[in-house]
Formats: structure tokens, C-alpha cells, sequence
């Protein structure tokens, strides 16, 4: 597909772009508004397309922990035998807490780690079927609101006896930059594995105590246009941290449910080096 109408769909999920605006742009690009109509499911999201995770051998609840302003809402997973693990905190996209980043959970779990998903939408309500207006909830949160429902996590794990107190996170988008918030915020975070994340200032960067390893696709500019001053920043602090770029890939690769976007080479590499990565950091 052309770069073009990749790059005008990654503007829209992630600018204050109408979807009339979005489509009018599409059909100039596509040639007219019928091809514009053929492209649309191409480009959107379908949760039909994820590549489910069994839970037959797994444990898994939804659970509320306190937030700021009301409960916070989360899906957790883990292996069935009662013991304490290593644990991910899985941040989505900006699109709240779904069926494919329960999916995500679930691997995790599958790797032998208990994994947790909270849902940032949760205090609005939770996640709607509708993406527009996902993403229009989002605008609505409170940044320090929000980062702190996420760093109230880390006190909620402490009342789990299946949790063992190492704890790393990995986020995607939205979740990857608050990935880098939380290794920034949380001195005892041990690990944070950002997928195509916006970078955190590089004045905080030297509060960082964990191990990063961060996932970028090679056509995602937007973001990538961050990777030079957040490494100089790793490099100065003394910061372990390794960082992978997939050529070829664009923004998103990792999502199964993004069919234009979504590179299942890049995304199944990533995922194993994220998880050898949580292996030799977490357990």
C-alpha cells in the first residue's frame, strides 16, 4: 500500500484529525471515494484478525485497584500453578484496554510471567467499541491523573502472592511512552521494553534505574525523529539500554490487528528478544 495513506492513517489515530477530514484526505489519495471505501478496512483495526492466545493452561481474572478519581480496571493472566512470578505490566495503545492487548497478556503469561493490563480508560468509563471515540477519551485524561493510576499499579501488585516484587513493563504507542514514563518515575522498575514509544524528556532521563530495550519501525519518522537525543541521554547516564530498528516496518508493526501495518517478521522477532530480554532481567 502506499506510504502516504499509511502515514495520513498514522496522523489521524494520533492527531486531532476528524474522520471526515481523515476520508476526504483518503479518497484524494486513493483516487477517488470508492477506492477510498475498499482501502478503509485495510487500515482499520479488526480484532477478528488477532492471533488469540489459548487460555486453557493460563489464569486469568479482571481485577480493580484504587485510582485517583475512581477504580482503575485490569486483566491479568498468568500460569495456572498458585506460585509467585516475575511480572509484566502490558500498557496498550491509545485506544484503552481490548481484545488484542489481551492477547498480548495472555503471551506474556504464556512465557511463565504474570502479566497485568490496566485500562487508563477505566476512570472514563472504560474502553467503547467505537476507536474515534477511544480516542477522543484519551484527550480528556489528565496527564498526571493518568501516570499516577499507572504508578498505583506497582502498590497494588504488592498485595499479590503470585507477584515476586521483579517487575518490568512493556507498552506500544500510547503504552510505550508511558513505558519510558514509568522508567522514569519508578526506581524499581527492573526492566521497560517501549515499542515505537514517544521518548521522555532528556532531563529525566538520568532517574531511570531500569534496563530498556525499545522497538522502533524504520518508516515511523514521527517517533523515530526522538531516538538520537533519547540515546545521547542513555549514553551520558550510564543507562543499559538496547534499541532495535526494523526496516521496513512502520508504526504499529507489532499489531496483528492492523493489517496494513502489522509485519509479522518484525513482530515476532521483537516479541522474542522482549521476552529473552524480561527473562534475563526479571527472573
Amino acid at each position: 500500500m502506499d506510504q502516504q495513506i499509511i502515514n495520513l492513517y498514522d496522523e489521524y489515530t494520533h492527531k486531532p484529525l476528524s474522520r471526515n477530514e481523515f476520508l476526504k484526505r483518503l479518497a484524494i489519495l486513493a483516487g477517488g471515494t470508492a477506492a477510498a471505501m475498499t482501502i478503509l478496512p485495510l487500515l482499520e483495526v479488526n480484532y477478528a484478525n488477532a492471533a488469540v492466545t489459548s487460555d486453557s493452561d493460563l489464569f486469568t481474572e479482571y481485577i480493580s485497584y484504587p485510582g485517583v478519581s475512581g477504580e482503575m480496571q485490569a486483566y491479568v493472566a498468568r500460569p495456572k500453578e498458585n506460585k509467585p512470578y516475575a511480572t509484566i505490566i502490558v500498557i496498550h495503545e491509545n485506544r484503552g484496554l481490548n481484545a488484542h492487548i489481551e492477547d498480548v497478556t495472555r503471551r506474556a503469561a504464556t512465557a511463565g510471567f504474570l502479566a497485568i493490563a490496566p485500562n487508563a480508560l477505566a476512570p472514563l468509563g472504560g474502553t467503547p467499541d467505537n476507536e474515534d471515540e477511544a480516542r477522543t477519551k484519551f484527550q480528556q485524561l489528565k496527564a498526571d491523573d493518568n501516570l499516577q493510576n499507572f504508578i498505583n499499579v506497582f502498590d497494588y501488585l504488592k498485595t499479590r502472592k503470585d507477584c515476586n516484587g521483579k517487575i518490568g513493563c512493556v507498552g506500544f504507542c500510547w503504552g510505550g511512552a508511558m513505558a519510558n514514563n514509568l522508567a522514569v518515575n519508578i526506581p524499581s522498575l527492573k526492566a521497560a521494553v517501549p515499542f515505537y514509544g514517544r521518548q521522555p524528556e532528556a532531563k529525566d532521563v538520568a532517574k531511570i534505574k531500569a534496563a530498556l530495550q525499545m522497538h522502533y519501525g524504520g518508516l515511523d519518522e514521527r517517533v523515530n525523529a526522538g531516538i538520537p537525543a533519547y540515546e545521547e541521554a542513555l549514553k551520558k547516564n550510564n543507562i543499559k539500554y538496547e534499541v532495535f530498528i526494523y526496516e521496513g516496518a512502520n508504526h504499529a508493526f507489532h499489531n496483528d490487528t492492523a493489517p496494513t501495518r502489522y509485519n509479522k517478521e518484525a513482530a515476532e522477532l521483537a516479541w522474542k528478544r522482549t521476552i529473552s530480554f524480561f527473562d534475563k532481567e526479571l527472573k
